[in-house]
């Protein structure tokens, strides 16, 4: 793996909670009452405005929630496994490898349920971001910016093969669908599977002082008892279930997972374990706030989050890159 001083000292480690993070949840709580009274539809005057509210409005906002923490928290865990400050599921390819996992059931099984959708993306994200650790593992990368245009690199071939095998089975539009993220279709009855990410969220938050250890390298690890090889398989298996989970109920959310550890990072340091809350909430509201603004841009048609979301985070992707050159 390559350092890029991911382990850099905490300046404040151990401080899970204080006033800064309670203003940090009133303004994402804030976004969330914007977003659940945000759109076409007046759900305060219609008829049957509070069943839309119901069906609509609330399942949106929950799955803004756990989708923006969820990708926000697999990319620092990508990061601290890799060791390396430019990866997260959309610069490995993990999102494209669950792409392809979803679109291999869809063209093996009619008409397949959610879950079985789920499980073919979860599998091939979790394939994906084996075969990039593996790469990582047996190739000596002296620069820690070569890694994620690797990782790019990886990821575009297995998006290459997922168009060329929609197109020979005319199944391109579940390509379309899945690279627009987009949080319009969700609704109540569709969405419900998202919260299995927010279990993910409570192993990570259980397991962070050994991720935070395996972060360190495989020496310093195995010296203090962790078993290390254990500790990457249980990483990966999170990073793909909450890509697989997330890919096939909203969609691809591009360098989410890239911009907010950065920024949480630079200003607290790196203990995974009080950064967490951080993480979360800052995800939470990136991705509300581009869906708000997805949603009104171009009203009464919505703009895919995806789009904005990779506008943005693909300018602040340049900015690390030139930061980290200015570094050395």
């Amino acid at each position: 793996m390559v350092s890029t001083d991911i382990a850099s000292p905490p300046r404040n480690a151990g401080r899970l909670f204080d006033v800064k993070l309670l203003i940090g949840v009133l303004v994402v709580a804030v976004l969330l009452v914007i977003s659940l009274f945000t759109g076409v539809y007046d759900v305060t005057g219609a008829e049957d405005g509070a069943q839309m509210f119901q069906i609509t409005r609330v399942p949106r906002t929950i799955a803004l929630v756990l989708a923006g923490a969820s990708m926000a928290m697999a990319g620092l865990v990508m990061q601290l496994l890799t060791q390396n400050r430019f990866v997260e599921p959309t610069t490995t390819g993990t999102t494209e490898w669950a792409g392809l996992g979803l679109l291999l059931v869809m063209i093996l099984v009619p008409q397949p349920s959610l879950s079985l959708r789920m499980a073919g993306a979860v599998l091939a994200a979790f394939v994906g971001t084996m075969v990039f650790f593996a790469f990582l593992r047996r190739v000596a990368l002296k620069s820690s910016l070569i890694v994620p245009i690797v990782g790019i690199m990886l990821g575009a071939v297995v998006g290459a093969l997922s168009t060329y095998l929609a197109l020979a089975t005319n199944s391109l539009q579940i390509v379309g669908v899945w690279f627009a993220g987009s949080f319009t279709s969700v609704m109540r009855g569709q969405y419900e599977m998202l919260w299995i990410v927010a279990v993910v969220g409570v192993i990570v938050f259980i397991v962070a002082d050994r991720l935070t250890i395996a972060g360190l390298g495989e020496e310093v690890a195995t010296n203090v008892g962790v078993n290390y090889n254990r500790i990457i398989l249980l990483g990966t298996v999170l990073i793909a279930v909450t890509t697989g989970v997330v890919t096939v109920v909203v969609g691809n959310l591009p360098f989410l997972g890239l911009i907010v550890p950065n920024i949480v990072s630079m200003v607290r340091g790196d203990d995974l374990r009080s950064n967490l809350p951080w993480v979360c909430l800052l995800g939470i509201a990136i991705v509300t706030v581009c869906d708000i603004i997805g949603r009104t841009i171009i009203m009464p048609f919505e703009v895919p989050v995806s789009l904005i979301l990779g506008v943005v985070g693909a300018v602040v992707f340049v900015l690390l890159l030139l930061r980290q050159r200015r570094r050395g």
